[in-house]
């Protein structure tokens, strides 16, 4: 997804470089299917942990700097002894932060993976893209080169695809792990709902490729009319991100008979959106509204509501596989941000869910697409206790339940039992887990990464090779300034894990002295119970 930050680097690719870029491409099957069936491959991953999204919607995000950690799970692929790896970042991190994830690699010590670990930190935390800091940086692109060697035994990782990444992987000379850029349109709001009516599955009502308030007005008013109107809309900006650029609308009760009337009551009600950034405005919003462009639809109503999502790979071979399912924990001012998930999904509707996604990912491949991506679903349960599902979004990138797998999968060798949905180690025995990037209070506030690894230590917290369960730190160089912190609680089971992170909550707030729940803490997340939307 395009930003829109001025630079000669998102203009479009010259012939030249097209042609260039997909003899990089090519490279890119026959070194992934070697080094995904043999571990001793000899590879270097270039991983760029940079949000290439537009920078205002970034701005709507406390601490969205300190995301880029959330791919230094990407570390734990140097437990393969002939990996390397080359993280390049905005700030510096914590040398103990490094040391953190590197010891969480059993039975490679941490000097070995250290001499295959380069790390390179911009010392630049400007608002634009970390991808194009790196590529107005000439030295730094030859400083990345020295480092990897052999081009013919490198890939790209990114946490999102733009002509920014697509032009530092010419750069390199390197192929990139991820989706043509020229495919972004299928991972917007409006290409979403147009993939999803390619593949015949079930999406709200509404319309797409919405720009003007007048657009919305029409959509709204079309809702309206429908024999069952729904109470709420929700308008969604193209390119958003973690549910920041979602507005709600909801509509008068009783709504009027006369057409005129209902527009200008609809009209009226649309300089009263809910917005999900709490610092948003009309003015602004339908500013990006007209840039970006967006859609419009009903929300999905039902006795209960829940909103789970598929995680899947496309891989250069061309395989659409799913890789995981999850609860979303959703919240904010509106229910519609992204607070953490469980995993796996419900088993209720685990199977359901990825038939759809499937379907979804057949029309995605047959576009070109090669990418992990994630699609969100509502489903809805009916008095007879069948589930029925609804695709909302396609997300073609790495997201929130990303990382928290692959961690998973690294840690433990496991995979996923595609019968069940449920994810089994080696040794025949099953993981679960519940993640957020959310985790914050003010208390927290001012905790270091010692401070923090203090605590894990000395109340024996910390993720354990020895049973495979534990926790797991993330964005843990968010903590001083915005007390806030990423969690991933592994257990055998959903109530364990879920056990485990109400433990790691209760020993945070001790040893912070914080007031249990006043701390602005997910407090869905503590449910037990799957979160309903309305």
């Amino acid at each position: 997804m395009a930003t829109t930050t001025k630079s000669k680097f998102l203009a479009p690719p010259t012939d030249a470089e097209l042609a260039r870029f997909a003899e990089l491409q090519a490279r890119l099957p026959e070194l992934w299917q070697e080094v995904h069936t043999s571990p001793d491959a000899p590879h270097t991953s270039v991983v760029i942990p940079s949000l290439s999204f537009d920078p205002d919607e970034l701005r709507k995000i406390d601490g969205v700097a300190c995301y880029e950690e959330r791919l230094l799970f990407s570390l734990i692929r140097l437990r393969h002894p002939m990996a390397r790896v080359l993280y390049v970042s905005s700030q510096p991190i914590h040398p103990e932060i490094i040391d953190y994830y590197l010891h969480l690699l059993a039975g490679v010590p941490s000097s070995h993976a250290r001499r295959r670990l380069g790390v390179l930190h911009l010392y630049d935390g400007s608002p634009v893209p970390l991808t194009q800091r790196i590529l107005e940086r000439p030295r730094v692109i030859q400083r990345m080169k020295q480092w990897i060697g052999d081009p013919e035994r490198a890939y790209l990782t990114c946490f999102n695809s733009t002509r920014l990444e697509q032009r530092l992987a010419l750069a390199l000379g390197i192929p990139l792990n991820a989706c043509d850029p020229a495919l972004e349109e299928w991972g917007t709001k409006t290409g979403s709902r147009r993939a999803f009516r390619a593949a015949s599955v079930e999406l709200p009502p509404g319309e797409e490729g919405v720009h003007t308030r007048d657009d919305v007005l029409d959509v709204l008013t079309t809702l309206s009319q429908r024999p069952r109107p729904p109470r709420k809309a929700v308008v969604k900006l193209n390119d958003s991100f973690s549910g920041e650029g979602n507005a709600v609308f909801t509509f008068p009760s009783p709504l009027p008979e006369d057409r005129a009337a209902l527009r200008d009551a609809l009209a009226e009600r649309l300089d009263h959106l809910d917005w999900s950034a709490p610092d948003e405005t009309p003015e602004r919003y339908f500013g990006k509204l007209a840039s970006m462009g967006g859609i419009v639809e009903g929300f999905v109503e039902g006795a209960e509501v829940r909103s789970p999502s598929v995680q899947m790979r496309i891989t250069p071979a061309g395989e659409v596989r799913v890789v995981s399912t999850h609860d979303q924990l959703l919240g904010g001012a509106t229910g519609q941000v992204y607070l953490g998930c469980r995993f796996p999904a419900d088993a209720e509707y685990r199977t359901l869910i990825s038939e759809e996604a499937l379907k979804i990912g057949a029309v995605l491949q047959e576009a070109g697409v090669v990418s992990r991506f994630a699609i969100d679903f509502v489903v809805t349960r009916d008095a007879g206790g069948a589930w029925t599902p609804y695709a909302i979004e396609i997300n073609l990138r790495m997201g929130g339940t990303t990382h928290p797998f692959l961690a998973l999968q690294f840690l433990t060798g496991g995979e996923l039992d595609e019968r069940t949905g449920a994810f089994v180690t080696p040794r025949g025995e099953t993981r679960c887990y519940v993640a957020t990037d959310q985790l914050k209070s003010p208390a927290y506030k001012g905790l270091l990464a010692e401070d923090l690894l203090d605590i894990l230590v000395a109340e024996g917290l910390q993720y354990t090779p020895a049973t495979e369960t534990g926790t797991l730190f993330h964005m843990i160089g968010a903590l001083s300034r915005y007390g806030k912190v990423g969690v991933t609680c592994i257990g055998e089971t959903r109530d364990q894990a879920i056990e485990l992170f109400d433990a790691t909550v209760a020993t945070l707030d001790r040893a912070t002295e914080a007031a249990t729940g006043e701390g602005g803490h997910p407090d869905r997340l503590l449910d037990r119970r799957p979160v309903a939307m309305e």
